[in-house]
């Protein structure tokens, strides 16, 4: 009997396309694939399901499960809903449907769209279904990006979680309110670094007192045990450059390096989103003006010659 496995998928980009999102939901793509395999003949394999993954998405556990059993030789015939239920990248059509599966005898069948890898004649049709499901990806992710730009220049806070010092408002979305515990930390650190303390002299004191580190606050904030993490140098001087602590939101500063990835890169500070006094500060502008942590950012950083400090520069 032929082996068939089931594949389903749901992610956000999906819902509403063809109906509502329940006609998309993970239990009705498998109760319609089950009982396909059964008029088709079908012992069923196995189920293999991923939930709130995009379909360009290569590290989709269920996804690569499935895919190891069929370089394996367990399965015979692979059903899914539609071709983009298995995927959105035509790279992978090419790499799957067009090349490793007729090379590991695997069929690859989708319902809605009458894909069929054992039809010559419909390649053209997968590579055209391919390009599509490919181009709406992109468009979708340009759509996205232009939203989430314009709610940065708006001053809308569109991180998933608040900066430290502040927590989420939750009668207004994207904006934020002063955190009661972490609040005081921010205030103290500026205070401390008027007085003459240096970032590293900072990050000590706080580890000394016990005060925990932002992401020990956030782990504990999410009921999580809060780990080594530490106050470091580095920490107090991206605090005292942040100009979300005068007020003006600072966001942007990575951008994914594609669609097809979620690898970013950190792009220079003049393409920054700032949205001035778009948040309630934590520090007067006057405070974080006079914090050195902003003076010492701008200055240049001394040369050395020959393996000594040049006089001239470190004067600057």
């Amino acid at each position: 009997m032929t082996r068939a496995a089931l594949y389903c998928r749901l992610s956000r980009e999906d819902e509403g396309l063809e109906g509502t999102a329940e006609s998309e939901s993970i239990q009705n793509q498998r109760s319609m694939l089950l009982a396909w395999a059964d008029r088709l003949g079908c012992a069923v394999q196995g189920i293999y399901c991923d939930e709130d993954y995009s379909g360009a998405d290569r590290d989709r556990p269920a996804f690569n499960r499935m895919i190891a059993a069929a370089r394996a030789g367990q399965i015979d015939v692979i059903l899914a809903k539609s071709q983009s239920r298995f995927t959105r990248d035509m790279e992978l059509v090419e790499k799957y449907l067009h090349g490793l599966f007729p090379l590991w005898g695997v069929r690859f069948l989708a319902l809605v769209d009458h894909v069929d890898t054992a039809d010559p004649a419909g390649k053209k049709s997968r590579q055209i279904y391919g390009l599509m499901n490919e181009w709406y990806l992109e468009d979708l992710s340009a759509n996205v990006r232009a939203v989430l730009t314009h709610k940065r220049r708006q001053g809308c806070s569109i991180a998933s979680g608040a900066l430290y010092g502040y927590r989420k408002d939750p009668a207004c979305r994207g904006h934020l309110l002063p955190d009661e515990a972490a609040a005081p930390v921010v205030v103290r650190i500026f205070a401390l670094a008027l007085s003459g303390l240096g970032c590293a002299a900072i990050a000590r004191r706080l580890n000394a007192e016990g005060i925990p580190s932002p992401a020990a606050a956030k782990a504990l904030a999410q009921g999580k045990a809060p780990g080594p993490g530490l106050w470091s140098k580095a920490t107090v001087h991206r605090m005292l450059t942040n100009r979300t602590y005068a007020g003006d939101l600072v966001q942007g500063r990575v951008e994914r390096i594609s669609w097809r990835s979620s690898k970013t890169r950190r792009l220079p500070e003049e393409r920054w989103i700032v949205a001035p006094a778009s948040q309630p500060p934590l520090v007067s502008r006057a405070v974080f003006d006079r914090a050195p942590g902003p003076a010492r950012a701008n200055r240049p950083r001394p040369t050395r010659w020959r393996g000594w400090w040049c006089a001239a520069c470190a004067a600057i």
